[in-house]
Parts: C-alpha cells; sequence; structure tokens
C-alpha cells in the first residue's frame, strides 16, 4: 500500500501566526510531520511525502509545487492509470493522510488502512477531510470547501462504498491557535515535545481550556 503526506514546506500553518513565528511554524510543522511518518511507519507501511519544495526527512519525498487537489490527483492518475475507462476495484490500495495529525498513532491508522470499503474516509473537524483511502481507480479528491461532503459524493458517483472512519486522532488536525490545547492534553510525541519546549501551556479561563505561553 502507498501511502502520501502531502507537506506544505514553504509556509506552513500561517494560521498559528498569533502564538508562532514563522521559523518556529516552520519548526513545528516538521515536528508532526516526523510524528505521523513515525505513526505510518508502526503500522508497518511505507509512507512518501508529498512536498511543495524539496526538503530532508527519513522518507522518500516528491516534489509537487501544484495545489493539494491537483496533486493528490496526479498521484491518484500515475497509481491507478489515466485516463479512466470502467475497471474493476484495484487491490492496491492508496491512502492519504494529512501532516498535521499530531495526535495520530499506528491503532488509529489501522482502522483506516484495513478499512474494507472501496473509499475510506477519516473526516476532520469543520468538514475537511484529513485522510483517506481509496482502492476505487475512479475516485479523485476535491479539497476546496467541505471536501468531506463533496467526497462523499464523488464516491456515490462512481458508485464506491464508503467506510468513515470515526476517530478522535484522525479528526485533529493542527491548524488553530486553540487546537494546540489538544497536543499538550494527548499528544506524546515531537510535536508535543515541542511545545513543552517552546514554553507552552495550558490554561483554564471561565472554564475553557486554552494554551499560554508565559514570558512571551
Amino acid at each position: 500500500m502507498e501511502v502520501l503526506i502531502p507537506f506544505a514546506a514553504d509556509a506552513p500553518k500561517s494560521r498559528l501566526s498569533p502564538v508562532l513565528s514563522p521559523d518556529e511554524r516552520r519548526a513545528f510543522a516538521r515536528a508532526m510531520l516526523a510524528d505521523v511518518l513515525g505513526a505510518i511507519e508502526a503500522s508497518g507501511r511505507d509512507p512518501r511525502v508529498l512536498a511543495t519544495a524539496p526538503i530532508d526527512v527519513d522518507a522518500t519525498v516528491t516534489v509537487d509545487e501544484r495545489p493539494l487537489s491537483e496533486a493528490v490527483n496526479a498521484r491518484l492518475d500515475e497509481h491507478f492509470g489515466s485516463p479512466a475507462p470502467r475497471r474493476s476495484v484495484s487491490a492496491d490500495p492508496l491512502a492519504v493522510v494529512m501532516a498535521d495529525l499530531a495526535l495520530a498513532t499506528p491503532s488509529s491508522l489501522d482502522r483506516l488502512f484495513d478499512a474494507s470499503a472501496d473509499v475510506a474516509l477519516a473526516p476532520g473537524r469543520g468538514g475537511g477531510t484529513n485522510a483517506f483511502l481509496t482502492r476505487h481507480p475512479d475516485f479523485r479528491v476535491d479539497y476546496h470547501g467541505t471536501s468531506y461532503l463533496d467526497h462523499r459524493r464523488i464516491a456515490s458517483e462512481i458508485d464506491a462504498s464508503v467506510a468513515v472512519v470515526d476517530s478522535v486522532r484522525l479528526s485533529t488536525d493542527v491548524d488553530e491557535p486553540a487546537d494546540l490545547v489538544e497536543v499538550l492534553c494527548h499528544g506524546d510525541g515531537r510535536a508535543r515535545d515541542y511545545l513543552d519546549d517552546a514554553g507552552f501551556e495550558l490554561e483554564t479561563t471561565d472554564g475553557r481550556v486554552t494554551v499560554s505561553r508565559p514570558g512571551r
């Protein structure tokens, strides 16, 4: 099974700019990528990073500067073949796992990788798609807008069976400062270590948990 990890290597995690500098965002994004790579490798799969620019990581890297949907669809075309006349469902699936799933574990990923449906989707909060697996040769992606619903529609249009992987660890993508709470509460990898070393702490205000960075 091929497992792709899209990664914005040039200017990652811009929505974390209120709490992290550009250099810190790059370092934190690399820490999350390392956690995702480690979880995939521990599940017994061989990941490949699909990066927007060359990066030095302990994995195979394919550079593609195109927007996310175009880059992933090009890899799906390469994997399954294009153009696509009517074909049988492939026995060799391809999976895509986002690089900011800092809470992903081998067991949570196994639920996605072991799904028997033509298409398995791990939805993110807010209607996104944090990971998917397809063994259907005609499935393609559209990450704009509410991509989870779009991917359900695309699967329906090609008569593909769908499994939804309901997992807190796979649904938690780290994009906003508030998402750092989840990493500090539930993370145990390099991303959590980075936030600890950077001085982030959990803080309870008015019954809600947020993060603070004393001294900054």
